[in-house]
């Protein structure tokens, strides 16, 4: 939806405009900020692996793609205007925005901060509409953005804060699962895959001061793994290694979004364990039920967090200091990243540098 420049505020961004089409530079107006508004100059967008299905129309059940379509939703930038009722913030606060940018507000969800559930469906941040169910929402490969205060998160982090924009998706999405079961001292932690999620996994676990073990199909990553603060790490395919773990670990965090089975990491959770999910893989896979009851297992999906969870994980982070390990890139190497990310060729998120756009 473009209008005039006059209307609202004007802004720049990279947008696919058809599926299977390049990105190109793509001018559009957003809202003026209203009188609960802040207008964020972004500084830095995460690439999400969910951006590239939504981009390439390859969830049309899940997230049929809109376009002309901007995608970013890890974004970090500087509050640059306030609407006359806001109080979170001021001019010069570093901001940031996460998976959603409103939700009805209304509903035992969204009552209770745990927006991302919104039964009347929450506002995405790209690939989606305002509440209105008509405005559509661009991302964050952008230069601006204008929310709603209360959509939007404090960030204390100061210096570099490329780092610091994974942790809008990426982060949230592992620490929540990691809050939810009550990981902390003393309790052994499994983490599948060591991609953009599972790194973020790691490092949480690790803050949060369990032992934690890192199951990979691929040998070379086992030096990352513990320079990311991991105890051990474990080749999957290692029939005699995985057979030596069952019944030991309290949690494991299933990151990985390719086809795989479950019932081997299932097999690892001692008495009373939980293993969560993330990772959205193409296919359905099987399970046994008897796994999960003879020993009282738990089996769990998680999404992302509200925004009072989000909120909570920025500052742990910046606590504990906790960043990303990414690759920064200039908007015109959005298309390499891409598909450098279908091949795992990232250590471990790209990061679009928007400052100047």
């Amino acid at each position: 939806m473009i209008a005039a420049e006059t209307e609202g505020t004007a802004t720049k961004g990279f947008a696919v405009h058809e599926t299977g089409t390049k990105f190109q530079p793509f001018n559009f107006v957003r809202r003026k900020p209203g009188p609960n508004d802040v207008l964020i100059d972004i500084d830095y967008c995460g690439i999400c692996h969910s951006d590239i299905h939504q981009a390439k129309n390859e969830w049309p059940d899940l997230m049929p793609a809109v376009y002309p379509m901007v995608p970013g939703h890890e974004i970090i930038g500087r509050v640059s205007q306030v609407g006359g009722e806001v109080t979170k913030f001021k001019v010069g606060d570093t901001a940031g925005i996460g998976c959603f940018i409103d939700s009805c507000r209304e509903c035992p969800p969204c009552t209770s901060g745990i927006e991302q559930y919104c039964i009347n469906q929450a506002a995405f941040t790209y690939n989606g509409t305002e509440m209105d169910r008509v405005t559509p929402t661009y991302g964050g490969y952008s230069n601006k953005y204008v929310i709603d205060e209360n959509y939007a998160l404090r960030v204390n982090a100061q210096g570099d804060l490329s780092g610091v924009a994974p942790l809008l998706c990426a982060g949230i999405t592992t620490y929540s699962p990691l809050k939810r079961f009550k990981v902390g001292p003393g309790q052994r932690v499994g983490v599948v895959g060591l991609g953009g999620l599972g790194h973020m996994g790691v490092k949480l676990a690790k803050a949060k001061g369990a032992d934690v073990t890192v199951f990979s199909t691929s040998p070379g990553k086992e030096a990352d793994a513990k320079k990311l603060g991991a105890d051990s790490f474990v080749i999957s395919r290692d029939a005699e290694a995985m057979t030596a773990l069952a019944n030991s670990f309290n949690f494991i965090l299933d990151t990985v979004s390719a086809d795989h089975e479950l019932m081997p990491y299932i097999g690892l959770l001692g008495y009373g364990g939980a293993m969560v999910t993330v990772g959205v893989p193409p296919s359905p896979t099987m399970i046994h039920q008897g796994g999960l009851i003879m020993g009282n297992r738990t089996l769990a999906g998680s999404l992302i967090g509200g925004i009072p969870e989000t909120q909570e994980m920025l500052d742990f982070c910046a606590e504990h200091n906790v960043i990303a390990d990414v690759e920064v890139i200039t908007p015109d190497r959005i298309e390499e990243a891409y598909d450098r990310t279908i091949k795992s060729d990232v250590r471990y998120r790209f990061v679009i540098d928007l400052k100047g756009v």
